[in-house]
């Protein structure tokens, strides 16, 4: 028996086995993959806050060490520039997938975290003290929890009977790497159809290809033939393609779940919500699932917390989820040439000229500008912690830093002693600091600063101080469990 079982070992999946991994808590992927390489290179890179996640964990330079950091934030055909927010990633990571997913893969090597391959859930049973999961060879594995990341036809969440509402596709493109015979076009093409690409790659022989189909496909496996017969249906040729690499097909279908936990059942990434790939949202939006859920999890496995924790999960990432779904839908209507959506484009593309719009939407799209509910109180409070540099009695050190093993920090800001964390102090690590630089959030622009806050795992700010200790105890209880006289 383990603690967690993780089903999918995708960037969702296996950032979530890590951060259960830092936090101690026995946990096991499985994953319907034989092997850990993923065929093709599949979706491209995150933004802004997913690369500050990574950099939470001390890992973001892997990734950037790998990737093209570029300005690509996009509404429709107009680039919202990043470059002037207060961050240290203020741009999109450009990384195919197929190389995000062995980097997360090293990771969580590193931290000891098994993967057993070669393995499906097809079902579960839960009881008041773990579930049972079935697995699809007949199989069985016992875990305190499961959580289902195993993607938009999720296993899991159909088991645990959770509803998928949403809206259906009315729309279906195709996504493949393939070889080609003729000279192709440069650049993208938008018509209204849909948008269409053929992009060469790095071995300077196979083509990335994206391409609308006229017709809504089904909902089965594409072949050459629907890929060239899409391309001649745009181009009036098929270039010649052969030799596939890998062949898929996605839509705008937008989907939610209803609930992202059933009892000892959770879901994350796809498993909780699909939506057009439009704005380039998707693995960055599993990540910040997984990141949410890792320590919750883990404290009430460890019965620091109450289960009750868990419930906070769906709370705080539903409304972000549903917020970064309807975003895509528009995105998704945007990319079409249609005369009357070319007019409400270009409406837009003017409006995004004004300074507050494109920060407000360029917020959105980075992930930079995600507020949990906690209440009333400073901005900060919900917001995701600027990575300042500070300097502490071991010398100059950047917040991020303090996170890296993904454990609760109280940074106190002004006399050392001057803020306690007590019974608390066994989960609470208590970093006394000072910074004289000011305080800038995105979007929202400069606040006051605070005496000290109050950090949860996952970087958002519990808790901020002005100078007693005033709501710290029930902070410190609401999020770390009840105190130990």
């Amino acid at each position: 028996m383990v603690d967690v079982i993780v089903a999918g070992g995708g960037p969702t999946g296996m950032m979530l086995a890590g951060e259960l991994a830092l936090a101690g808590v026995d946990a096991a992927i499985v994953e319907r993959r034989t092997t850990p390489e993923l065929v093709g290179s599949r979706a491209g890179g995150f933004h802004s806050r997913t690369i500050e996640i990574l950099d939470q964990r001390g890992i973001a330079d892997r990734f950037l060490a790998e990737g093209k950091t570029v300005q690509a934030a996009f509404f429709g055909t107009t680039t919202l520039d990043v470059s002037d927010f207060p961050t240290r990633h203020p741009y999109t990571l450009g990384l195919w997938q197929n190389h995000i997913e062995r980097i997360l893969a090293g990771w969580i090597e590193e931290l000891g975290v098994p993967v057993h391959r070669g393995l499906e859930v097809s079902g579960f049973a839960q009881d008041g003290s773990g579930v049972d999961v079935q697995l699809a060879d007949g199989g069985t594995m016992r875990a305190l929890y499961l959580v289902g990341a195993d993607g938009g036809r999720s296993a899991v969440r159909k088991a645990a009977g959770i509803g998928f509402p949403g809206w259906d596709a009315t729309r279906s493109s195709l996504i493949a790497e393939v070889e080609v015979t003729e000279e192709t076009p440069a650049g993208a093409r938008i018509d209204e159809v849909g948008i269409h690409g053929l992009h060469l790659m790095e071995d300077g022989r196979t083509m990335r290809v994206i391409v609308t189909e006229k017709q809504l496909g089904p909902a089965t496996e594409p072949t050459l033939a629907d890929l060239g017969k899409a391309l001649t249906e745009v181009y009036g040729t098929d270039f010649g393609v052969h030799t596939p690499t890998w062949i898929s097909r996605f839509t705008d279908a937008t989907r939610q779940a209803a609930a992202y936990r059933s009892g000892r059942v959770l879901l994350a990434g796809d498993a909780a919500h699909i939506h057009a790939p439009s704005g380039g949202q998707g693995i960055g939006l599993g990540i910040q699932d997984a990141v949410n859920l890792g320590w919750k999890v883990s404290e009430v496995v460890k019965g620091i917390a109450p289960d009750s924790l868990l419930d906070t999960y769906h709370a705080e990432r539903h409304p972000a989820g549903a917020r970064a779904l309807k975003h895509t839908m528009a995105q998704s209507l945007m990319q079409r040439a249609d005369p009357r959506i070319g007019a409400l484009a270009d409406t837009v593309a003017g409006l995004l000229t004004i300074d507050e719009a494109r920060k407000r939407l360029a917020g959105l799209i980075s992930g930079l500008d995600v507020r949990y509910d906690f209440g009333d109180g400073h901005p900060l409070l919900g917001r995701r912690m600027p990575d300042l540099d500070v300097v502490t009695a071991n010398g100059p050190l950047r917040v991020f830093t303090l996170l890296h093993d993904a454990r609760a920090v109280l940074l106190n800001l002004r006399a050392p002693g001057s803020i306690d964390p007590g019974p608390w102090a066994d989960r609470v690590q208590l970093v006394d600091a000072t910074y004289d630089g000011g305080w800038e959030l995105p979007v929202i622009g400069s606040v006051s600063a605070p005496a000290a806050v109050l950090i949860r795992p996952d970087g958002h700010v519990a808790w901020t101080g002005d100078g007693t200790q005033r709501g710290l105890e029930d902070a410190l209880a609401r999020w770390f469990g009840p105190a130990r006289r």
